[in-house]
Formats: structure tokens, C-alpha cells, sequence
């Protein structure tokens, strides 16, 4: 499997192209597609998390064979660039590096990549997954870093001009997900919202999503509506 790859199907409308630079993730988001993903035991995947062996040669290697420059690269699908209480030496090595080829990278995290924030201008991006509020956080997403903590990281970050963005995906609580986009939407410079798929809900999702379109045009915000919540919006 290449270090460096174009993703396909709806990982594609996020970028050029990804790295996923560990084995697993400590989150223990309940609702984690990855270890389906990867033929992973769900506990394994979670309990065992490392740099993937060799990924900045691997990486260096790659990108100096094929080329690649002057594109956006996502920063991770199949586990967070930053894990909680993990060395994320190489997630910085892996900035360094996409970057050394004159790439940009896009940071999607429920950690604190902080730490990192020297190596981005303005043409990275540093995002962040927001689903609900504190309370079911506590339940749904046990191990990563509290929503808040995430958004004040963002803010940080559009203080030292790093373009930002939220994931609102997998949405579970609709208001306060609303209720982020009308707080926080002074440092925020583009969402993406999608709904929650793998799982049953009861979530009204064409209601969710035009409320969401109207209060980021309320607020001024750059949106993307994921495909399979636009689906829901346009069914008759």
C-alpha cells in the first residue's frame, strides 16, 4: 500500500491526496469506521497505536519518485494525526517532509496538534471533528480531547493565519452543531457537514441539513454538504 495516495469514492471530496500515519487510534469513538475499514479487531485497533514502520522514508521515497508537489494533502482517514496521549513525532516529520516537496497539508483532528503550528502558513489547513456537545462527548468519543479544547486549538491557529475548518461528521447532536456554527464561525473559515452513516439514528436529516445550510449563510461561512447528507436534503 502506497504511503501517499489519492482517495477515492467520498474520501475524495476531501483532498489530493491522504496519509494515514498510524497503525490505530485512542479515541475509542464508538462510531469509528476504521477498523471495518481495515480488518481490524476494534479493541486492537484502539489499543495499538504506533507510526506506521517507516513511513517518512517511505514517504520522502514516494514523493520524490512520483513527483508530487503543489497539492493538498489530508492528514488522516483511518486514524488521527495526533493521538492522545501518544509521541506525534511523526506526524510532524510527515508535515515536515509533504512539505520540504512544496505541498500543503489539511489536518483533520480530535488531538491537539497545537505542538505543530510553527510548520503551517496559509496554505495548510487545520480542522477539526466537532459531532456534539460535552456531555455525549463524554460517552461517544471517550478518549479524545474535549470539543472545546479542540476549538480553542482552532482558534490558536486562525490567530497565526493557518486556514481552519470543523468536520461536522458524523453529526449526533444537530443543535449543538448548529449552535457551533452560529459561536464559533468568527474563526472558523470552512465547514463540511455530513450526517451519521454505519449507524441507526433518528435524526430528521433533511430539516438538519437545511438548517445548517441557512446558518452558515447567516454567519457568512464557507460550507460543504457531504454527498449522503445531500442526498437526504433533495429526496421529495
Amino acid at each position: 500500500m502506497n504511503t501517499i495516495y489519492k482517495p477515492k469514492g467520498a474520501a475524495a471530496e476531501y483532498g489530493d491526496y491522504a496519509v494515514n500515519i498510524y497503525t490505530g487510534c485512542p479515541h475509542r469513538c464508538y462510531y469509528c469506521f476504521a477498523p471495518q475499514v481495515l480488518h481490524r479487531d476494534r479493541e486492537a485497533f484502539h489499543s495499538c497505536v504506533g507510526p506506521r514502520k517507516d513511513i517518512v522514508t517511505e514517504l520522502r521515497r514516494q514523493l520524490e519518485r512520483e513527483q508530487i508537489t503543489g497539492k493538498l494533502v489530508h492528514l488522516c482517514f483511518t486514524c488521527d494525526p495526533y493521538p492522545i496521549g501518544h509521541d506525534t513525532t511523526a506526524t510532524r516529520e510527515v508535515i515536515q517532509t509533504l512539505k520540504e516537496f512544496g505541498n500543503h497539508v489539511q489536518i483533520l483532528t480530535k488531538g491537539d496538534g497545537s505542538r505543530d503550528f510553527d510548520l503551517l502558513d496559509g496554505g495548510d489547513w487545520y480542522g477539526v471533528t466537532i459531532s456534539c456537545d460535552v456531555p455525549m462527548a463524554n460517552r461517544a468519543e471517550p478518549c479524545a480531547a474535549r470539543p472545546a479544547d479542540r476549538l480553542y486549538n482552532m482558534e490558536t491557529a486562525k490567530c497565526k493565519g493557518i486556514n481552519t475548518w470543523v468536520s461536522f461528521e458524523p453529526v449526533l447532536d444537530p443543535a449543538a452543531v448548529l449552535d457551533c456554527i452560529k459561536g464559533c464561525a468568527y474563526f472558523i473559515d470552512r465547514v463540511k457537514i455530513g450526517k451519521m452513516n454505519y449507524h441507526p439514528s433518528d435524526i430528521d436529516w433533511a430539516k438538519f441539513g437545511r438548517e445548517a445550510v441557512a446558518a452558515c449563510e447567516e454567519m457568512g461561512l464557507d460550507y460543504y454538504i457531504k454527498d449522503s447528507l445531500r442526498a437526504e436534503m433533495d429526496k421529495p
